[in-house]
């Protein structure tokens, strides 16, 4: 008895503790809450100053992410707003909104007064209604420091025509999220899902919100039926037969056996990614879970999701994960698809021809006009024994749905190129290739694909382009070493993942992502267009220089509050000064293989591969892999001809 009497006071005991660290993590949450809404009110102060509309010409914007960019629905016009930046100590949010005029070629910043409070990863869609209309709604506000989050819960419109903010104070709407979904269906808004977390608690929603564009009132939807379970991050389309598909997501759940507040206390929680599908019918109201017979994908997070020309869902890529073991994130490659019809849910998986991309997820996602699917960029999470590494790409897919094959995009290049190189095509093809890649011997083929298989099984594709004199091909993708010294010398987009796309008039616009070098996140500003129906070569028409950007290391410096609306603004001029001394600080050795006059990248690269392999091998010493090896190499000759050109226009200067 005595014993059972100490077990049961230990567990008593277990709980007081456990019930005492949830009231300090409580009181420090609804602190840190506090704080946040101080800082938030703060900004509004500042942005109540605004007392009139304001449009000023501008240079692009500054590198940001998590912003929303939409093409707006009368003008040849994009539209960015809001989104963060970080540079290694603190957090920068946004809530400035940029207009890019597609004929001028010109950013515009707008201000307006009363606009929303800065945030980021909130849901903008845009509506053709009284001239235009963008709405907005949720979304975070992240501390200077990263480590606390405020949730929005506000609806905004920004009415195109009158350049007005408005807030909508309709009750009954969603509680403050990240992570929802959210789509324009007929005259409504339908919101589904998203999270709510901090240090108190976490919540994950699988509620269904509907907010009428003609009596602006929230109405909470009561489907019947099994419904999704909690979740943020899944995909959300609307279906030819007008219901809504919910795919996938994620969430964090904790194991009932052991007490909630533990679990928060000690951050001991069970990530989930759903594989399931759901169709919501907006007619009755009705959730419907969907069990289609045949072999289904396999459980993934990111992936890409569209309805096809078919009435088919078609599902490619995205990650999986193997929990409850070592954590193990690999991107998912193959495709799948599932017929949309009434009667009969089938999974089928398929085989596109073609040239497949090769396994990735973070790619960005447009629809061409002709219906075809444009998957752009992205990153391989490669896992070493102690670290993840990603590498990331610059290559534009095409899949064509209506007769599944993929397309690797080949840019025919300019028009005067292409008139040269039919009159001089057998010359070319006979007897200058040899010279012009540096005398290797080996023009043909032009694209070398190798697969290696590391250790763990995981089969690495390495692309190498050995391109002659005058032929436009696009180089391989670089990886996160090479992804660093990318200053973009040519008309291409450099590696990248998260990009923003959007397509107006047949065009295809790719703004900003990022890419990471080591511990370094480098987030870009950069523009490029893309004619989707002559396919000749990319425009630049804004420009980055990645290494220009500053990144500091993490201090414990007390300075970052006397600069935090210099942040939030997004204008720190000295940022560029001080990473340019550190670039220059990592200046070339002299002794190295020079550049030939009027030579191109990769005819250098052909040439000096050999030199660059070695010094990249005694550099890492000679356990390490031949993939690395030929990173790191690629990545130095590529420094070395970017420091080289930077100096040579700076004696022109």
């Amino acid at each position: 008895m005595g014993k059972k009497g100490k077990k049961e006071k230990k567990g008593r005991g277990a709980e007081k503790t456990a019930a005492k660290m949830e009231k300090k993590v409580s009181k420090r949450s609804r602190k840190e809450e506090e704080d946040l809404e101080a800082l938030i009110a703060h900004f509004q102060t500042l942005d109540a100053k605004k007392t009139q509309v304001t449009e000023t010409p501008s240079s692009p914007p500054t590198p940001r992410l998590n912003a929303s960019l939409s093409a707006h629905p009368e003008k040849d016009e994009l539209i960015l707003f809001g989104g963060e930046y970080f540079n290694g100590q603190k957090t920068f949010m946004y809530n400035e909104l940029y207009i890019y005029s597609i004929r001028k070629d010109t950013w515009t910043k707008v201000d307006i007064p009363g606009p929303p409070p800065r945030r980021c990863a909130h849901q903008a869609v845009v509506v053709p209604q009284s001239g235009g209309q963008l709405w907005v709604f949720g979304g975070e506000f992240a501390s200077p420091d990263g480590e606390q989050f405020y949730h929005y819960k506000d609806l905004w419109v920004l009415h195109l025509a009158t350049k007005t903010w408005e807030q909508i104070r309709s009750t009954g709407g969603p509680s403050g999220r990240s992570g929802h979904r959210m789509v324009a269906w007929k005259r409504q808004l339908i919101l589904f899902g998203g999270f709510h977390e901090s240090t108190r608690d976490y919540i994950y929603y699988s509620d269904v919100y509907a907010f009428s564009l003609d009596t602006f009132q929230w109405s909470k939807l009561s489907p019947s039926g099994p419904g999704p379970t909690p979740r943020s991050g899944c995909l959300m389309a609307v279906t030819p037969q007008g219901s809504i598909a919910i795919y996938g997501g994620y969430s964090k759940q904790c194991c009932s056996c052991v007490p909630k507040p533990v679990l928060r206390s000690l951050l001991l929680l069970l990530e989930c990614v759903y594989l399931d599908v759901y169709t919501f019918s907006l007619d009755t109201f009705q959730w419907s879970k969907l069990s289609p017979s045949g072999p289904g994908p396999t459980p993934r997070l990111g992936c890409l999701m569209v309805i096809t020309l078919q009435g088919s869902i078609a599902i490619n890529g995205g990650y999986s994960k193997q929990f409850l073991e070592k954590y193990r994130v690999m991107p998912e490659r193959e495709f799948v698809c599932m017929p949309f019809h009434v009667c009969k849910w089938t999974w089928a998986r398929i085989n596109p021809s073609g040239v497949k991309p090769t396994p990735r997820s973070g790619f960005s996602v447009a629809l061409a006009p002709n219906h075809q699917i444009l998957v752009f960029g992205g990153v391989c999470d490669e896992e070493e024994e102690e670290s993840l590494e990603g590498s990331f790409f610059s290559d534009l897919y095409i899949y064509d749905p209506a007769r599944s094959r993929w397309f690797a995009a080949q840019l025919k290049g300019p028009k005067s190129e292409k008139k040269k190189r039919r009159r001089g095509k057998v010359e070319e093809h006979e007897g200058g290739t040899e010279e012009e890649n540096g005398g290797t011997g080996a023009p043909e083929p032009l694209e070398v694909i190798k697969e290696v298989v590391a250790e763990d099984g995981t089969v690495i594709t390495i692309k190498q382009v050995l391109a002659p004199s005058g032929l436009p091909v696009r180089p391989p993708p670089k990886a996160e070493d090479s992804a660093l010294e990318a200053s973009i010398t040519g008309q291409e987009p450099c590696p990248r993942s998260n990009a923003m796309l959007a397509v107006k008039h047949g065009l295809l616009y790719v703004y900003g992502g990022m890419f990471e070098a080591g511990d370094r996140q480098v987030t870009l500003s950069d523009l490029y267009c893309l004619d989707l129906h002559k396919m000749e070569e990319w425009k630049t028409l804004v420009e980055m220089d990645p290494k220009s950007q500053e990144w500091l290391e993490e201090t414990d410096s007390e300075e970052d509050s006397s600069s935090d609306e210099e942040g939030a603004e997004g204008g720190d001029e000295d940022q560029e000064e001080d990473s340019t001394e550190d670039s220059a600080e990592e200046g070339a050795d002299p002794q190295h293989p020079e550049m030939a006059p009027g030579e191109q990248y990769e005819e250098y690269l052909s040439r000096t591969e050999q030199y660059w392999l070695k010094l990249a091998r005694n550099h890492m010493g000679p356990d390490a892999k031949e993939k690395k090896v030929l990173k790191v190499a690629h990545a130095m000759a590529k420094a070395f001809i970017d420091d080289a050109g930077q100096d040579m226009a700076r004696a022109q200067h």
